[in-house]
Parts: structure tokens; C-alpha cells; sequence
């Protein structure tokens, strides 16, 4: 049953598009099988709060019914072999919990909250949404130390950051705008300029403030590297290549993300790839 599980964790991982591997095949085997079963934990529940028509009450009922299920599986109670191989991952690992919590309670924020005043309440969301993890990576992989969460923290929130500026567009569509309310008040920027898909010079003024911003948090990031066995050096690696990339395609684009949500190419996918297995470039 445990096996069966995480083979289907890891077709599920595989199955699903990210800027970045989700599981390489640079990653050891037994490192593998915990990521995509962690990986589809947070996905499903990223899912239930995102359920297209799904009104928001139901999608609250649903996270807290999920939720129950993380503490019933953390009890010895499974309800399907993906709890049981979750538990089994946390235990093995020995991971902390609160983690999956903290995602849980990012989840169900974003059910209701579509409006974020200030960067600090952007990353205070970040903190919960993507931080936790990079940090239960680390974990999985036997890295513990608090210097490497740090920097870890830096990537993730990089990470998280970046997808919310590539999907600009597809977030205005649910209603949402993960730019900061009063940056985009000092640059000028209000929302007419979504619906009306205007790239104009306020808005380019204000996406390149955040884009060098971020690739300040990609630059902290990389300090994690030296913290990290070879064979999870690549995997990360690969996952900042393809932020920082995405990063490229925005300015490219002359910040259009209004009208244009740019992704990686097959040719970009490879190239990261290739500069990844450079594991001497720490």
C-alpha cells in the first residue's frame, strides 16, 4: 500500500506544471518519494481553496475537513494510503508538523483575502504559503540548520513572489492582487488598469520596483548552496534557475503581464537542466 502511494504521489508530482522540477532525477530515490508525497499534500490543498465556482464557504468547509484529516493522520488514522504514506514521511524524516499546519492556514487565507495592504503583510502570507516547504525539503534531506531555513525562507518567498507577477493576469480574473496596496498607490497603479489590460509607464515603474526587489531575495538564496548535499545542490539550483528566469521573460516583455503571462519554454526547461548539473557553481 506504502508503495503504491508514493508511486502515485510521484505520477501526481510529475503530472503538474511548475517553473521548476518539482522531483529531478538527481534526487536520491528515498529523498524523492517524500518530496512528491509532501508535494501533493500542499497541491490538493492549494486545490480546495481554489475550486473554480466553488462558493467560499465551501472551500473553508472543505480546508478545515482537510485539515482534520492532516490531524487524523497524525493520530495513526488514515482515511486513504496517501495519509498513511504522509505519516509515514514525517516520521521517517522526522519533520515538523507545524509546517503543514502553516500551509494549511495560507490556504484559507487566500479564500478570503484578495487584498494584501503592505509587502510585510505579503510576506507575513509568503511565511506560510511557500516558506514552510522549502524548510520540510531541508528536512527530508537532513539539513537542520537555522542559517540554511533562513536562506531557504529567501528563496521560497523569491519563488512564491515571482509566480504572483507571472500571474498577474490570471489572479486579476479570481479577483485577486498580490501587489502591494500602497506601492501601487505611490507608483501610481489602480486596478482600472487590469480590466482594461493598460501596461502603461506607473505600472512597468512599479513591477520593475518588485522584480529587484526579488532578485535581492534570489541573491540571499544562493548562500543556501553551500548548506546542501550534491544531490539535492541540483534540485535547487534548477528551482531558482527557473524563478529567476520567469524574471527574465517579465522584463522581456517589457512588464506586459497585464495582457501576457509568460512561462518556460521546452529550449528553457533544457538550459536550466544543463546549467544545474554545474554543481560546481555554488
Amino acid at each position: 500500500m506504502l508503495k503504491d502511494a508514493y508511486q502515485s504521489a510521484e505520477e501526481f508530482a510529475k503530472s503538474h506544471y511548475e517553473n521548476f522540477p518539482v522531483i529531478s532525477i538527481t534526487l536520491p530515490k528515498e529523498a524523492k518519494k517524500h518530496i512528491a508525497v509532501v508535494y501533493q499534500f500542499a497541491r490538493q490543498a492549494d486545490d480546495l481553496a481554489d475550486e473554480g465556482n466553488t462558493n467560499s464557504e465551501i472551500r473553508i468547509q472543505n480546508l478545515n475537513l482537510y485539515e482534520k484529516r492532516l490531524s487524523d493522520c497524525l493520530s495513526g488514522q488514515f482515511i486513504t494510503d496517501f495519509w498513511m504514506a504522509l505519516k509515514n514521511t514525517i516520521n521517517e524524516c522526522n519533520l515538523s508538523t507545524q509546517y503543514f499546519y502553516d500551509l494549511i492556514s495560507a490556504f484559507k487565507q487566500d479564500v478570503f483575502t484578495t487584498r494584501y495592504q503592505s509587502y510585510t503583510q505579503l510576506l507575513d502570507y509568503c511565511k506560510r504559503s511557500a516558506n514552510p516547504v522549502g524548510r520540510i525539503v531541508l528536512e527530508i534531506c537532513g539539513v537542520r540548520s537555522e542559517e540554511a531555513f533562513l536562506h531557504s525562507d529567501s528563496i521560497c518567498t523569491a519563488l512564491q513572489l515571482t509566480n504572483f507577477y507571472q500571474d498577474v493576469s490570471v489572479d486579476w480574473q479570481k479577483g485577486r492582487i498580490y501587489l502591494p496596496q500602497d506601492e501601487m498607490e505611490k507608483f501610481g497603479v489602480t486596478e482600472n488598469l487590469f480590466d482594461e489590460k493598460q501596461n502603461n509607464a506607473n505600472f512597468k515603474s512599479l513591477l520593475k520596483f518588485q522584480l529587484e526587489r526579488t532578485r535581492e531575495l534570489f541573491v540571499d538564496g544562493r548562500k543556501l548552496l553551500p548548506f546542501l548535499p550534491s544531490s539535492l545542490l541540483v534540485q535547487i539550483k534548477m528551482t531558482m534557475l527557473g524563478g529567476e528566469k520567469i524574471l527574465d521573460k517579465i522584463e522581456a516583455i517589457d512588464y506586459g503581464v497585464v495582457e501576457t503571462r509568460p512561462k518556460l519554454s521546452k529550449v528553457d526547461y533544457l538550459q536550466i537542466f544543463a546549467k544545474g548539473l554545474l554543481t560546481n557553481a555554488r
